[in-house]
């Protein structure tokens, strides 16, 4: 492979707003991940939130964990990312590792699509229609 093929996944060069619409979150929710240290990006001269393609992975593995296992806290994040550490498991293994775990304790692809509903509007305006259908 020559060094035009390999791509740094470390620079930061993705703004918050193409972050948050990637991952599905709302841009104060990525400013709350950064104060509370579970993603936190590369800031520019000018102080601005940059994500680097790591970053981007780390928020899908974030997300997974909170809607998919319905790990509802940032708090439960934080231990998941101790423990995963203090066990070894390699930053690219986290997901599958997660998904190992969750199969051992009975969250199925089922369960997951159950989470999924159920905290997918947490937080979220009510919408004004009846029906609420889009």
């Amino acid at each position: 492979m020559t060094k035009e093929n390999i791509v740094n996944e470390d620079i930061a060069m993705l703004p918050i707003s193409a972050i948050a619409q990637s991952l599905g979150v709302n841009q104060r929710t990525l400013r709350i991940w950064d104060k509370e240290e579970i993603l936190s990006p590369k800031r520019t001269a000018k102080n601005r939130r940059h994500y680097s393609l790591n970053d981007l992975k780390k928020g899908r593995f974030i997300v997974f964990l909170m809607r998919n296992l319905a790990i509802g806290s940032i708090s439960g994040v934080k231990i998941v990312f101790k423990l995963l550490e203090k066990n070894n498991i390699k930053k690219e293994n986290y997901m599958s590792y997660m998904e190992e775990i969750a199969l051992l304790v009975g969250i199925d692809e089922n369960v997951q699509k159950e989470n999924i509903e159920k905290t997918s509007n947490k937080g979220a305006k009510p919408k004004n229609n009846k029906n609420n259908e889009d």
